[in-house]
């Protein structure tokens, strides 16, 4: 009787940890679909002007270098308060932070619809940038507390991926309301579904599946200073922050304001035949993403080759697009929107680095340093091509050239020079400190040589 007892009790708690399991795995569920619709949001936010830029054009009166100004002071208050935002995740945790971030860029986007002056509306845009800024970091926060090591890398890609569809919804969905409803039904449509979703966040988003106090902290300023300089120090860091400076400007700066231009007065393409490289552009990401997570998970030590691979083929199709006579095929402009969707999936191996070099009590600073680069690099670019088209007179969104468009678009060739070295630095200067630590990074041509299977001498 006593074992039977015992037996009914070992089967009871094994039943009990299987219910608790569960109910861990739906709540997990829930609060990454949550955190997945919101990063959608902020993505249709950010890229909310990228098929509207001939109507942002005609609405404020403004020239290339206006309109650049719209994208590059969103982007710079992005980038600027990625270091605010991930010190407040350190000491607030996600659910706070991520909430804040929706309501702000709903006030943008109110503002936005209302505003027929450039000035105001460049001010929506800054907010939009300030509420964008708390979003993505908040969400890699969450996934560093909720999910395994091991399985990290390819969330934050499928994270990455599903996101991107808040990209399409900005050129076909959002784009077809302003032109049937008219700007300001569109905008405020908009703001109506970050508050939504505000809500919905604030309501089901924790910040880990248990206190422990690694997520959330009370932290004095001193502490905070000190995670900051602690995290900047460490080469992984500085690593993760060049690998995210140098794989997603080029997407940004042709999804947020440049590539819809590009395709439709630049090389000739119908308004469906550009929204159709577009969504190809987000299939890609679909089936790249889980790939290149994947990839990173298996080979930790050597997630640098992954990001130079997408830096390299960025480059080389940008170059072949830029040297076609005349306009480019619509294939060689299918395979640009390959490698530049690639640039998504690359950037986020520097997350994969962030988590890999910091303790859980500085992630949220560290993650807000590196997401920096990709948006200072991103602001950069857009700046550098508005500019250049205006030192060549392309005129308005109406009149630009291909030719204007195709020197333009060299300025990104410099900007990729400048991560690739800085790259190359500190995954030396990375791999000397893991050296320290006992961990020996093998040459490859050695771990080739390892997997060849041994020739059987002959009798």
């Amino acid at each position: 009787m006593a074992s039977t007892g015992a037996g009914l009790q070992a089967h009871l708690a094994a039943t009990v940890r299987t219910v608790r399991t569960a109910r861990t795995d739906h709540r997990l569920m829930f609060i990454w679909i949550v955190g997945v619709i919101a990063y959608s949001v902020s993505i249709l936010n950010r890229t909310s002007l990228s098929a509207l830029g001939v109507d942002a054009s005609a609405r404020f009166h403004a020239d290339a270098s206006t309109l650049s100004l719209f994208a590059v002071l969103q982007l710079l208050v992005y980038g600027a308060l990625q270091i605010p935002a991930g010190l407040l995740l350190d000491r607030f945790g996600a659910r706070k932070v991520l909430t804040t971030g929706m309501i702000v860029m709903a006030l943008g986007q109110v503002v936005m619809a209302l505003t027929t002056d450039v000035s105001v509306a460049i001010g929506a845009r800054v907010l939009l940038g300030a509420g964008d800024a708390a979003i993505f970091p908040s969400i890699l926060r969450v996934i560093a507390a909720w999910f395994a090591p091991r399985r990290a890398p390819v969330v934050t890609q499928i994270t990455g991926l599903l996101g991107q569809f808040g990209q399409i919804a900005s050129v076909i969905p959002l784009a077809a309301l302003m032109h049937a409803a008219g700007w300001q039904t569109a905008f405020l449509s908009v703001a109506s579904l970050g508050v939504l979703v505000a809500v919905l966040a604030f309501a089901v988003v924790r910040n880990e599946p248990v206190r422990t106090g690694a997520i959330t902290v009370i932290t004095a300023p001193r502490d905070l200073r000190r995670g900051f300089t602690e995290a900047w120090r460490h080469p992984g860091t500085r690593l993760a922050f060049w690998s995210h400076f140098s794989t997603p400007f080029a997407s940004t700066a042709f999804a947020l304001l440049w590539g819809y231009p590009f395709l439709i007065q630049g090389e000739g393409l119908s308004a469906g035949s550009a929204s159709a490289i577009f969504t190809l552009y987000v299939v890609f990401g679909a089936v790249l993403g889980p790939v290149v997570g994947t990839l990173s998970a298996r080979h930790p030590l050597r997630r640098s080759w992954l990001v130079l691979a997408v830096i390299g083929s960025q480059a080389a199709v940008w170059m072949l697009v830029i040297v076609w006579p005349g306009r480019a095929p619509f294939a060689v402009l299918i395979a640009l929107a390959l490698v530049l969707c690639a640039g998504g999936p690359g950037s986020m191996i520097a997350f994969d680095f962030t988590r890999a070099h910091n303790p859980a009590s500085r992630l949220g600073t560290a993650t807000g340093i590196v997401n920096g680069g990709g948006f200072l690099a991103g602001v950069i670019a857009i700046f550098l091509i508005g500019v250049a088209m205006d030192l060549q007179n392309a005129g308005t969104p109406a009149t630009y050239s291909l030719e204007a468009f195709k020197v333009a678009f060299l300025v990104q060739f410099p900007i990729w020079a400048i991560g690739v070295v800085a790259l190359l630095r500190e995954r030396r200067r990375t791999r000397a400190h893991m050296a320290t630590l006992g961990i020996h990074l093998p040459l490859i041509r050695d771990v080739i040589r390892s997997r060849r299977p041994a020739t059987r001498s002959q009798p």
